[in-house]
């Protein structure tokens, strides 16, 4: 037998060897190209099957903190003169509410402004083009004092004795709760309870069962603020104060997964 003879036998081998490898190997990758394409299929879609509800919860109370804004107007001049007088006024109403028992902690300035004051002489700033000239004849500081009151009794003779002690325009009365929050959670609790309870009878009506939470949104009502600058004038006997009851609401979205 010939060297070629010889060596014919592994060549076929090595042939089958590697025809099999390669058939395995084609089916390997065919194998991992259909798993990533069922992967891929469902990215960027939403599979599950979900139930949405929603609830509402509701909780009253009384205030019991009354945030009022008092401002003092000066009208002077010269600037020095019209600050000069605005801080003597606002000084006078600050030793009043102080000696009304009002802490230090519970007053805030919020606003403090001084502006020119012109008027026209002359001829009208209405007419085109202006006829006249615009004259400066003064300047005006206006401060704004944020005052807590933590006695709701006390804010109808707050409001008269700041007024009678200078500040010339109650600008906001605002009944509110010295702890918000609190009452804010009651109204949550009561909101998600409402909407559990609902999905749970949905449920047991469409025949499936409630799995876990995959969404949750929640919206808060706040508390009624009342607007108090045509309310009251200067002077006279002190305001009668009705706070009432003011509302604190939530409203939740809840999403169960279903199956």
């Amino acid at each position: 037998m010939d060297a070629d003879n010889i060596k014919h036998p592994d060549i076929k081998k090595k042939k089958a060897l590697f025809s099999a490898f390669l058939i395995v190997l084609i089916l390997f990758v065919a194998m991992l190209t259909i798993n990533e394409f069922k992967k891929s299929k469902y990215i960027g879609q939403d599979v599950q099957n979900t139930i949405s509800v929603s609830g509402i919860g509701e909780v009253y109370a009384k205030p019991d903190l009354a945030l009022i804004s008092f401002s003092v107007v000066a009208e002077e001049e010269t600037a020095a003169d019209a600050l000069t007088k605005n801080s003597e006024s606002m000084n006078k109403v600050i030793e009043f509410l102080k000696g009304s028992g009002i802490e230090d902690k519970d007053l805030k300035t919020t606003t403090f402004r001084i502006n020119p004051r012109y008027e026209w002489r002359n001829g009208s700033k209405v007419s085109y083009p202006s006829t006249g000239e615009r004259v400066l004849v003064g300047y005006e500081v206006n401060q704004s004092l944020q005052v807590k009151i933590r006695e709701i009794s006390k804010v109808g003779s707050l409001i008269e004795g700041a007024t009678n002690a200078g500040a010339n325009k109650v600008d906001s009365l605002e009944f509110t709760f010295d702890n918000e929050d609190e009452l804010k959670k009651q109204a949550r609790e009561q909101a998600i309870d409402k909407a559990k309870t609902k999905a749970r009878e949905l449920t047991k009506q469409l025949g499936v069962s409630l799995g876990k939470v995959t969404s949750f949104n929640e919206s808060t009502v706040a508390p009624i603020f009342y607007d108090m600058k045509e309310a009251y004038g200067i002077g006279g006997a002190a305001p009668e104060i009705e706070t009432g009851e003011n509302l604190i609401k939530s409203n939740v979205i809840i999403t169960y997964q279903i199956y």
